[in-house]
């Protein structure tokens, strides 16, 4: 008898494997958007803004609300110096929605939130050179502030695009700084900035009180040193884009837009101060920038907190009351601020807290990301 192969027909037959299905197509990958908060929010209130605050003052110039002083406790001023002023207290203190009022960053770093700040105020009311200091740094840490904030919304817009959140990161830090503190040390509102460093005659710190005298006396030289120096690093930075660029790096056209425009007001506002109004131009789009950074991404944490997390017009109703909050401080460190020490020491903590909060935050989200 012939033997029959095991597996043959009808004899012994092992079960045969069911077909595999087919497998299900994958799920389209949805890209990332090249905006942060949308198309219209970040035209509204990341782009556009630099251009519009010089066309806002270039409209305005001329006119009552920036040229007819009046007297307030004592000094003069004018509606465009008080409001503006008062904006910047604001936006100032709006930092408190992201470290006091972010329950998951509070809770993390209370020492920083609540124990610097009060030795802080403590230390400006028993020593007038802490007042002297705290208020000189508020200066030139609001210039390196100011750099830093374009720098972070820059480099969101990078990551947007797809590219690796460290590639160009220096470059791009350094590009940011010498927009800003270029055209301040080089340009015609220098002594605004290093002016400031006259209070320390308050503490017979005579020294100090020199330097703006030193900066005046050369800033010829030092403009020619910043103009030469910025011209090659703008060379340096193309070209090192550039070898990015053949390795895969992806140009967003927002973060470019963004670094042109601010770029092109700062040196044009600090460099030249047309109409006197370079505190302006500068202050008003920073700040709106910060206030809708703020609102963007705090803004379901602040309804949290205000319980308006479910109700119908939640939303409005959070934004109302955080708008009104801040301009409330706002519209009192301007009024008062001078009149009493504790009330100037108390806006100078806000002012450096404010810097030292929004660095620390934009170290954590990046950590995050």
């Amino acid at each position: 008898m012939s033997a029959i192969a095991p597996g043959a027909a009808g004899v012994d037959a092992a079960p045969q494997a069911p077909a595999p299905a087919p497998a299900a197509p994958a799920a389209p990958v949805r890209a990332r958007s090249p905006y942060i908060a949308g198309r219209a929010y970040d035209w509204a209130f990341f782009l556009l803004p630099p251009l519009a605050s010089f066309a806002f003052v270039a409209l305005l110039r001329g006119t009552a609300f920036m040229k007819d002083s009046f007297w307030l406790n004592g000094e003069r001023t004018t509606w465009a110096a008080l409001s503006l002023n008062a904006l910047v207290h604001a936006h100032l203190v709006a930092v408190a929605a992201r470290s006091h009022l972010n329950p998951d960053v509070f809770e993390r770093h209370r020492v920083r939130f609540v124990i610097v700040p009060v030795v802080l105020f403590a230390a400006m009311m028993v020593s007038m050179w802490a007042v002297v200091i705290a208020t000189v740094t508020v200066v030139f840490w609001d210039v390196y502030h100011s750099a830093l904030q374009t720098f972070g919304l820059g480099r969101i817009y990078d990551r947007n695009a797809g590219n690796d959140p460290a590639a160009g990161r220096k470059l791009d830090l350094g590009l940011n700084l010498l927009l800003y503190a270029g055209p301040i040390v080089a340009g015609a509102t220098m002594l605004t900035h290093f002016g400031k460093l006259e209070h320390f005659a308050e503490v017979d710190a005579l020294f100090f009180t020199e330097i703006p005298v030193f900066m005046l006396t050369n800033q010829r030289y030092l403009a020619w040193t910043v103009i030469a120096g910025g011209a090659a690093f703008l060379v340096y930075y193309v070209l090192a884009y550039i070898r990015l660029a053949r390795r895969g790096y992806k140009v967003s056209f927002q973060k470019v837009f963004l670094l042109a425009t601010t770029g092109l007001c700062s040196v044009w506002a600090w460099g030249f101060n047309p109409w006197g109004q370079a505190l302006f131009i500068m202050n008003l789009f920073h700040a709106v920038q910060y206030l809708a950074l703020v609102w963007w991404s705090e803004g379901r944490s602040l309804q949290k907190r205000m319980r308006l997390d479910r109700a119908r017009l939640g939303k409005p109703i959070a934004l109302a009351v955080f708008l009104v909050a801040i301009g409330a401080y706002g519209a009192f460190a301007e009024v008062v601020a001078d009149e009493e020490r504790a009330f100037w020491s108390l806006t100078q903590v806000v002012a450096l807290m404010h810097f030292f909060y929004d660095g620390f935050i934009w170290s954590v989200r990046k950590r995050q990301v």
